[in-house]
């Protein structure tokens, strides 16, 4: 069982920057590829951003390439979504996911391979 807790969201203005944190419990933490997934009112789910267990690997949506991070620090049990040069299209709530599927472009970047979901946290950019 993993417990993840998300943090970091507000409201901030388009250009603008935030950094999201997601907080992991146990002690498996490295066993999970780790995502980031967000929802926009009346759309569906979609991927965001994905990375490996060790951390060496990346995916982005082509929507977020070049404008946000994921990295994860194994020592801290957490995850990060680095986000720079926000839009207004990247208002959303945000929500960090762990998995055990495997990795690969079409896994890591499923929302059906993910196994533990935090709560969210919402992401506002005005124009």
């Amino acid at each position: 069982q993993v417990q993840l807790v998300e943090s970091g969201g507000g409201l901030v203005q388009a250009g603008g920057s935030l950094r999201l944190s997601c907080a992991a419990s146990g002690r498996t933490f490295n066993n999970y590829v780790m995502g980031w997934l967000r929802q926009a009112p009346g759309k569906e789910r979609e991927f965001v951003a994905a990375i490996s267990w060790g951390g060496g690997s990346t995916y982005y949506a082509d929507s977020v390439k070049g404008r946000f991070t994921i990295s994860r620090d194994n020592a801290k049990n957490t995850v990060y979504l680095q986000m720079n040069s926000l839009r207004p299209e990247d208002t959303a709530v945000y929500y960090c996911a762990a998995g055990r599927a495997g990795w690969g472009p079409r896994t890591a970047t499923a929302s059906t391979s993910y196994d533990y979901w935090g709560r969210g946290t919402q992401v506002t950019v005005s124009s």
